[in-house]
């Protein structure tokens, strides 16, 4: 098949791509590189840069296109929370302009990377995809946005669509910007300098987290199986992890002598998140393989940055 995927240079785009072309797939790749490069893919993918509210663009690289992965947004919680107009403009708007050059072009099926953040607070956990939403962010807002417009627009355009509702997705090379971390990599990062890993309040803030590859292979299938158009699938491990706890395996798996720091404030995001994967089983053959300590060894071999650091430490 003939693949797109929009925000591929980026840390699951990347990865997708590459597993793609792994199966002997033709894999396109555009990005902006704003937030990422694009060193990481393989020399079997062809990389394009650009962003998706470039429609002519877009038109070019659609041609021949069985698929399209649509990965390109904007994902910081909190910087959404400061400038909720750019998140608009990226994650709701550059899927309209996609969808768009999608009908123009006549690419049959187009699959989203929505988030486990659209749920908000709910009565309890596992979350269900029928379940209503209340994000409690813009980014949140974004996400659901874009399914809210892919669901519509497939509908009336009669495009195939599928949105997945990916969870904490963690593994090697994953950003570690300066603000906003995610809290893997930040956690393994500060355990193996040695410093202190802070988490919020009482650390009982649960995630679901869910290790690349596979992340990956829910994505994969999404592009492959048949009689899932219009569906709304969770991608996730299946089980949650407290923060404290996330923060004692880090610990184990490092050898650290790290401790852990409650900072006293309370997290400003949900307390509970776990994926309920039975759709994702049902539709996609979906089960994950990678449980968080078998992930977090992984992470700490195949990610150069935490071997670097492991030199580095004394004796």
């Amino acid at each position: 098949m003939n693949y797109l995927i929009t925000g591929g240079a980026g840390f699951i785009g990347t990865a997708l791509a590459n597993r793609l072309a792994q199966l002997g797939h033709d894999v396109r790749v555009v990005d902006d590189l704003s937030s990422s490069d694009n060193s990481g893919l393989s020399e079997q993918v062809m990389f394009y840069r650009g962003d998706v509210l470039n429609r002519p663009k877009l038109w070019t690289l659609l041609q021949d296109i069985d698929c399209v992965y649509h990965l390109a947004a904007r994902v910081s919680v909190p910087e959404s929370i400061l400038y909720p107009s750019d998140y608009n403009t990226v994650n709701v708007g550059g899927t309209v302009s996609l969808l768009e050059a999608i009908r123009d072009v006549g690419v049959r099926r187009v699959v989203l990377a929505s988030s486990g953040a659209v749920y908000g607070v709910q009565a309890g956990v596992p979350l269900v995809e029928d379940m209503t939403p209340r994000p409690l962010s813009p980014y949140a807002v974004s996400k659901l946005s874009a399914e809210t417009y892919l669901r519509t627009i497939g509908t009336l355009w009669g495009i195939e669509t599928v949105a997945l509702r990916i969870f904490n997705t963690y593994g090697p090379n994953q950003p570690l910007p300066a603000s906003h971390a995610p809290v893997v990599a930040r956690f393994l990062q500060a355990a193996l300098r040695g410093g202190s890993l802070v988490v919020s309040g009482d650390g009982s803030q649960t995630r679901d987290f869910v290790y690349l590859s596979d992340t990956v292979e829910a994505l994969v299938a999404a592009g492959e199986s048949e009689s899932i158009n219009r569906s709304v699938i969770n991608v996730g491990s299946g089980e949650e992890h407290s923060i404290l706890e996330l923060a004692q395996l880090v610990i184990a798996a490092t050898g650290s002598s790290s401790n852990i720091i409650f900072n006293g404030k309370t997290s400003s995001g949900v307390e509970r998140m776990q994926a309920d994967l039975n759709r994702a089983q049902d539709q996609l053959s979906y089960r994950p393989q990678v449980p968080l300590h078998h992930g977090l060894q992984i992470m700490l071999e195949a990610d150069t940055r935490f071997a670097a650091l492991r030199d580095a430490a004394p004796a």
